[in-house]
């Protein structure tokens, strides 16, 4: 039997909702939803909220890296004084005094000496310490925490107790006078050269520990299995270190080749605690960061244009390092 149909009485399965707002459409094309064939937490994401969770950390960087930058470069082309005032624009007259300057190029030859010195020595001792303490032996656990310690200890302290072992009358030089291996005190301290070498030594001291961290987690990506099959061909420890271990931690030591250049162009610390206000006796040990303190910063004879200028070279000698460790990881992948 058919069901009989009332004319006007047809029902509908959903009736239509009530149409929305102006205020909402208007909410909806400001703020779009989510795009097409989006589920899941998605359908109730707004395209500016990861812009949100961001901003931040987008802040921190604009306020404190790149208009400090904007900054420094538009003082480079001024004659700013460091305690403000009124500053006249010099063109490039900054950067022509700065590539006639003999300071400037002493600077640049001793931060490039450090970095040519201490990247190498940087980027092979903390894996060789690395694969030393690697092993799980009974008591490896006091060595690890020891060869860290160092850097968990203020750069001040260290510079201090540095001080205190390379002086005339200090521990290194008193024990070798015992020991009847030397006449005179050794002028760690005093000689230009010598004064550089021990900031060196310093540094690297103080970052063993360090990079030996970074060392030990790529360690564990290299195959066990690696090292078995080469020690049953017969191969030595150092055959395994030099054909396994270096090229299973390549990226480590670009890595770590990248981190200690950087640094080292912008040493300052261990010159100044070493060498003294100065950066050794008449300055022949200032590195550019060094440089850039004493001509730009000085209340007195300072020049803050200047000082920029040197800063800008020193932004673009750090540029060129990196851009050359990047260009040799791209080769080393290929």
């Amino acid at each position: 039997m058919k069901p009989v149909s009332v004319p006007g009485a047809e029902r509908t399965d959903a009736a239509p909702g009530p149409a929305p707002s102006r205020v909402r459409r208007l909410g909806r094309a400001l703020l779009p939803g989510p795009a097409p064939g989006a589920n899941g937490a998605a359908l109730y994401r707004r395209w500016w909220l990861p812009w949100l969770w961001t901003a931040p950390a987008i802040a921190c960087a604009v306020i404190f890296g790149v208009f400090p930058f904007l900054n420094t470069l538009l003082l480079s082309f001024t004659d700013a004084k460091p305690l403000g005032g009124a500053a006249s624009f010099v063109g490039f007259d900054n950067y022509s005094r700065m590539l006639g300057d003999s300071d400037f190029w002493l600077a640049t030859r001793n931060s490039v000496l450090y970095a040519v010195i201490v990247v190498p020595l940087m980027v092979l001792l903390p894996l060789m310490l690395a694969v030393l303490v690697e092993k799980n032996l009974p008591g490896i656990g006091f060595f690890r925490s020891a060869f860290y310690t160092p850097v968990l200890a203020s750069s001040v302290v260290v510079g201090l107790s540095w001080q205190w072992l390379l002086a005339d009358d200090g521990l290194i030089n008193t024990w070798l006078e015992k020991a009847h291996l030397i006449r005179d005190a050794i002028p760690f301290l005093s000689d230009s050269w010598l004064i550089l070498l021990s900031a060196m030594g310093l540094t690297l001291w103080k970052g063993l520990g360090w990079y030996m961290v970074f060392y030990l987690a790529a360690l564990g990506n290299v195959p066990k299995e690696l090292h078995e099959a080469a020690s049953m061909d017969g191969a030595g420890a150092v055959r395994r270190f030099w054909h396994i271990t270096m090229p299973g931690v390549r990226q480590a030591m670009m890595l770590v080749g990248t981190l200690t250049g950087i640094g080292s162009l912008r040493v300052f610390t261990e010159i100044y605690m070493l060498g003294g206000s100065t950066g050794g006796p008449g300055g022949a040990d200032r590195t550019l960061p060094f440089y850039i303190r004493d001509v730009g910063l000085d209340p007195l004879t300072g020049n803050a244009g200047y000082g920029s200028a040197v800063s800008v070279a020193l932004f673009l000698l750090t540029l060129g390092l990196t851009l050359l460790a990047q260009r040799l990881t791209k080769e080393d992948e290929s």
